[in-house]
């Protein structure tokens, strides 16, 4: 049963995100991009792990608060500047998360466990923590590589393929593996995880 609090944090994290100029079409509709990711984030979390506790709930549909408010091109554009910005990000996003949990009512607890999750912390030894980069990487695959894809060289996108499954659980990639994805996109799959065993 879905609390009272989990359907109002929702709400203002959604109010937040839906103010993202940034847009994606989706069957001819213009909707906020960082809304949309929220919603498919929840969406496959809810596919992946359908007990997930309120936490992880929580973390998943934040998992982007606002991100537009920091671009990446605020940060040197290199391998160390985008490291620092991920990581702005995170520390962002928790603190914006917090505040409207806050606002709901939370108890310290739970706003503990949300920050803990946005914050990426003891990933593949937490469940949690690691049920969240599954979902992440799932979205991904699902949603964004495709796009992704037409941008870039063949050996590029092999190697962050590669790099997405090693943040997998084997349950994570497992249900990466049963997505259906176009024809293309699953045979750059087949090639890295090729190449990876070798």
């Amino acid at each position: 049963m879905v609390s009272q609090k989990l359907k109002e944090a929702f709400h203002y994290f959604d109010e937040a995100n839906g103010k993202d100029p940034n847009k994606e079409i989706v069957d001819g509709i213009s909707l906020p991009k960082e809304l949309l990711y929220a919603q498919q984030m929840t969406e496959e979390l809810m596919h992946f792990m359908p007990n997930a506790s309120e936490a992880l709930q929580l973390a998943a549909r934040c998992q982007h608060l606002r991100r537009w408010e920091i671009p990446r091109d605020s940060y040197e554009m290199d391998r160390v500047g985008y490291l620092k910005w991920r990581e702005a990000l995170k520390r962002f996003h928790a603190e914006k998360a917090t505040e409207i949990l806050e606002r709901v009512g939370y108890e310290s607890e739970i706003l503990e466990q949300v920050r803990f999750l946005l914050l990426k912390k003891q990933l593949k030894k937490n469940q949690e923590s690691q049920t969240l980069e599954d979902v992440i990487c799932i979205v991904f695959l699902k949603y964004y590589f495709g796009p992704f894809a037409e941008k870039h060289s063949e050996e590029k996108l092999v190697d962050i393929l590669q790099k997405t499954w090693k943040k997998m659980s084997p349950q994570g990639q497992k249900a990466a593996l049963e997505l259906s994805l176009p024809n293309r996109e699953t045979e750059l799959i087949k090639k890295a995880l090729d190449y990876g065993a070798e």
